[in-house]
């Protein structure tokens, strides 16, 4: 198996919907720790659970629309397909059939979520809005930070070993 699979879902013509392709083409100028695959996503669905499944853990980032200011970065630890945020975006109905598709096959990844609460996902244009363009170097920290929590716990055995890897 392979270690790490950093992906970003969304669609990149709805402006604010497509962040998590905006984050892997930064990433893709960024020089990643050894183990860690980047992939765009796209608007997700069923066909990337073979890919997904090839990966002991995964870092998803999309966006959602809550109550919470656009801009807002969360990180969620979901188990079941349920526990993902409302999206209500194209791609969301196609993400819970993945994960559910994983769990019945007992064949699931360790995955954790980035989400950027977006103003409006419908919305037509390449550019991220303002608000969600100046949360992008805080999804880059907490992709690194969660990456540093996998390797730590990856090479501690019964005491603390720091392991830190800086964008």
């Amino acid at each position: 198996m392979k270690d790490i699979l950093i992906l970003g879902i969304g669609n990149l013509v709805l402006k604010d919907e497509g962040v998590g392709i905006h984050i892997i083409h930064r990433l893709e100028q960024m020089q990643l720790p050894e183990g860690v695959d980047i992939l765009d996503g796209g608007t997700g669905g069923i066909f990337l659970i073979g890919t997904l499944q090839q990966y002991r853990h995964i870092i998803m980032i999309d966006a959602t629309l809550d109550s919470l200011p656009p801009g807002t970065v969360r990180r969620i630890k979901p188990r079941f397909s349920i526990d993902y945020p409302l999206l209500l975006s194209a791609h969301e109905i196609g993400l819970k059939d993945m994960i559910d598709a994983m769990i019945l096959q007992d064949n699931i990844p360790d995955i954790e979520l980035i989400v950027v609460t977006a103003k409006d996902i419908q919305e037509i244009g390449m550019e991220l809005s303002p608000d969600v363009k100046k949360s992008m170097n805080n999804i880059i920290e907490l992709i690194y930070d969660i990456i540093n929590e996998i390797r730590c716990k990856q090479l501690n055995f019964g005491r603390e070993i720091m392991y830190r890897v800086k964008p």
